[in-house]
């Protein structure tokens, strides 16, 4: 009877700790995952050539609503990316954020025809984030947070190339990213993208 009560006992230790581990992967996925979709669409609005060339506010678009062109063009050229923001100006010019399959960061603006114009110039520079350990954040970005976001806590951070800062919270249960400058002082709150995923390449729809 013992041994019975304790195998049952057991099983239900293993059964809860699933859940538990179910229940806390999708947190810390959605995390990080936010964090770098908010770089990519930072890194596409923050872009000079987008500055220069499109008009207006940009508005995000759905993977089903990229024009056939780009898709196609991207598919033929970029064999293996993965799509991580897509836009369109006031114009109709998309701009789009993928990364390669080697994982290198790359900007793609489009006409409204769905004609290939250029890269962006600095999509890299800002949207290859590096992780930093939450212990080796400046002070001064830890110190907005708690006074901030009283209760929060600091799931994720990184920093690209010109040495901004994006911390991935969580506040309230809900996923926030920040921007930091190179120098720890904050920037702004960032929107969060879509969810994209989409891979490119012959054969792929």
């Amino acid at each position: 009877m013992k041994l019975t009560v304790f195998m049952m006992a057991s099983v239900l230790g293993l059964l809860i700790l699933g859940c538990q581990k179910d229940s806390l992967a999708p947190v810390n996925d959605t995390a990080f995952e936010a964090m770098t979709l908010s770089a990519a669409r930072y890194s596409v609005e923050a872009d000079s050539t987008t500055k220069m060339k499109c008009k207006g506010r940009l508005m995000e678009l759905a993977e089903a609503a990229i024009p056939a062109a780009v898709t196609a063009h991207i598919s033929a050229n970029y064999d293996g990316a993965t799509l991580k923001f897509a836009a369109t100006d006031e114009s109709g010019n998309v701009v789009i954020g993928l990364t390669l399959a080697d994982g290198t960061p790359k900007g793609l603006l489009f006409d409204s025809a769905g004609n290939f114009k250029e890269e962006l110039k600095h999509y890299k520079q800002h949207a290859k984030l590096t992780e930093v350990a939450v212990v080796d954040l400046p002070a001064s970005i830890t110190d907005y947070v708690a006074a901030t976001y009283a209760g929060a806590e600091i799931k994720h951070a990184g920093t690209n190339e010109a040495g901004e800062y994006f911390v991935m919270l969580v506040s309230d249960s809900k996923p926030v990213v920040l921007l930091f400058n190179a120098d720890g002082t904050f920037n702004k709150a960032l929107d969060k993208p879509m969810h994209h995923g989409k891979k490119f390449g012959p054969g792929r729809k």
